[in-house]
């Protein structure tokens, strides 16, 4: 492969997907393919890292290649949806939703070079994002979550805050908890400049929900507000974590300070300074 796009294959039927991929691969305009076997493993793969072009089928079970396609249209840079598909009764959908082209399985090559031209031009009009190491900002504005089989996207901004479970991430957000597949280390670089900040080995939290901070035995506790289904609560701070916390709060464009919730039932700090938003004596 000598080519520069970046492309990911998704169908849930294995020779399907060995078929397809190897194809991709053998394209001169292709560099690198990726594989998902679901929409669920797709996003997770789509947030991580920067992808030219999704080359995808429709019928999968949970979120359905359409509803992935749809959910797309929210990245700031969206890569090109190509389906492919045994069904030739669903093209109007795809269009709808932004493809580029709409392939029947079995895959032709014309028709696959073809739909890599219309890749390549749908590219050409978009400025690819800066790539870090291996990975690239993919400003992963929706978490794939899956309870009981079934798939629930949930928006970054309805998020409050994260705790670490092991290898997995516990999100708490306006519509209750979610448990996901992605240790909170990477979920800290990736929304660090979305207003997020890791105060402790084992939590994360949206700058946004922070009404105040208080000491007790010279432990320092930050404090947020309820947030939908996710009530309030206080939360340790590390003491490496305080001091940088407390000058991103005073700082921090994204977020307006709040007077402390009645729900939490905490004093304020002694000394606090309204100027400061109430953290001027807050102990490290």
């Amino acid at each position: 492969m000598s080519g520069t796009l970046v492309v990911l294959a998704v169908d849930d039927e294995a020779p399907a997907l060995d078929e397809l991929a190897y194809l991709l691969s053998e394209h001169p305009d292709i560099t690198e393919v990726t594989r998902a076997s679901d929409a669920t493993s797709a996003l997770r793969e789509l947030n991580r890292r920067t992808i030219d072009a999704v080359f995808l089928d429709i019928n999968m079970p949970g979120l359905s290649g359409l509803e992935l396609a749809g959910v797309l249209t929210n990245f700031s840079y969206r890569p090109a949806v190509v389906f492919v598909t045994a069904h030739d009764d669903k093209a109007v959908a795809a269009f709808d939703v932004g493809a580029v082209d709409y392939l029947l399985k079995p895959i032709r090559a014309s028709r696959l070079d073809e739909a890599v031209r219309r890749v390549l031009s749908a590219r050409s009009d978009t400025t690819r994002p800066e790539v870090q190491g291996d990975t690239a900002d993919q400003d992963a504005d929706v978490i794939p979550a899956e309870v009981g089989g079934i798939t629930h996207l949930v928006p970054r901004d309805t998020i409050g805050w994260v705790e670490a479970e092991g290898d997995y991430a516990r999100l708490h957000s306006e519509s209750g908890s979610h448990l996901v597949r992605i240790p909170i280390s990477t979920l800290e670089s990736r929304w660090r400049e979305r207003g997020f900040q890791r105060i402790h080995r084992s939590y994360l939290v949206a700058l946004r929900l922070v009404v105040g901070l208080r000491t007790t035995d010279g432990a320092v506790l930050v404090r947020l507000r309820a947030n939908g289904a996710s009530a309030a609560v206080e939360l340790p701070v590390s003491r490496r974590q305080a001091r940088e916390l407390r000058d991103r709060l005073i700082r921090d464009p994204m977020r307006s300070l709040r007077p402390a919730s009645p729900a939490l039932g905490v004093p304020p700090l002694a000394g606090e300074s309204e100027a400061t938003g109430g953290l001027a004596g807050a102990d490290d």
